[in-house]
Order: C-alpha cells, then sequence, then structure tokens
C-alpha cells in the first residue's frame, strides 16, 4: 500500500488534500468512501459497518490504482 511522507499532497478535482502523521492513501480513500456512504444512508447508517465498507472501498481502488499502474 502507498504511504506517502507526511505533507504529501494529493491533487483531486477538489482542492489539494494535505497528508498529516500516519494517514496513508488506504485512509484517504476511506475517508472519501465513508462520507459517499454517510451521505446516501443518512441517519440509518450504522457506524462499524460504514466503517468496515468505506475500508473495503479503499481497498478496490488501491487495488484497481495497483492494476492500472502495472498496465503502463
Amino acid at each position: 500500500m502507498d504511504k506517502p511522507m507526511p505533507g504529501s499532497i494529493f491533487y483531486t478535482n477538489n482542492p489539494p488534500v494535505e497528508i498529516r502523521g500516519d494517514m496513508t492513501l488506504r485512509d484517504y480513500f476511506a475517508a472519501k468512501a465513508m462520507q459517499a456512504y454517510i451521505y446516501y444512508a443518512g441517519s440509518s447508517a450504522v457506524p462499524r459497518l460504514v466503517a468496515k465498507n468505506a475500508y473495503a472501498m479503499a481497498d478496490a481502488m488501491l487495488e484497481q490504482r495497483l492494476k492500472e499502474k502495472s498496465c503502463g
């Protein structure tokens, strides 16, 4: 898994995001996925399931990222 150096900047369609402390790219992806889950589920969101699903989505994103990097 990618582990950016503290202070790394990731550019997205949104403003740049600075990774601080021990946050990984996996954590960043999970946080973004978690926002979407909570937005769509609203008050019916179960925190433990949201976290589990957010990290599952992050893992899938990292796996796809590796596949695309290896293809050239």
